[in-house]
């Protein structure tokens, strides 16, 4: 899908005045998504805020104990809300795949009936994987990040 393409559907969500919409072909899937100024694509190749990439029942599909441990401990949503990665709009992020992180760390802000709250790191590792984007709506158990 070209930029062309992804211009015309956003038009046609403001047009139609919706706030999401999913296009899948064969190779490509594009998910755009509008809040009161913003609309964002997601790719399927496995970047941050694809849903699949994360699916940990997926990832429990490896074979051998060893594949299993080396998926990591998925963090999830523990409440539905909007999914904020950084303190302030165009603020700099908590956390980027790769940092380390301490145990307590504040890695996103889950807002839910206009109050923030703090997503932790319930121990120490490593980010391996950032599952939401920024301002996207999740629901209690939806994988946010991925942790070694």
């Amino acid at each position: 899908m070209n930029e062309k393409e992804i211009r015309k559907y956003a038009g046609l969500m403001k047009e139609l005045d919706l706030t999401g919409l999913e296009i899948t072909n064969d190779e490509t899937k594009v998910r755009l998504e509008r809040g009161s100024e913003l609309v964002s694509v997601l790719s399927s190749a496995g970047t941050a805020g694809d849903p699949a990439a994360c699916d940990t029942g997926k990832m429990q599909k490896k074979e051998g104990a060893d594949a299993a441990a080396s998926a990591g401990k998925t963090i999830t949503s523990p409440l539905v809300g909007i999914f904020y990665a950084a303190a302030e709009e165009n603020g700099k992020p908590f956390v980027a795949v790769g940092d380390h992180v301490k145990k307590g760390q504040t890695l996103c802000i889950v807002e839910a009936m206009k109050l923030l709250n703090e997503v932790t790191a319930e121990e120490d590792g490593v980010i391996k994987q950032i599952c939401a984007s920024n301002g996207q709506l999740v629901e209690y158990g939806t994988a946010l990040f991925v942790m070694e």
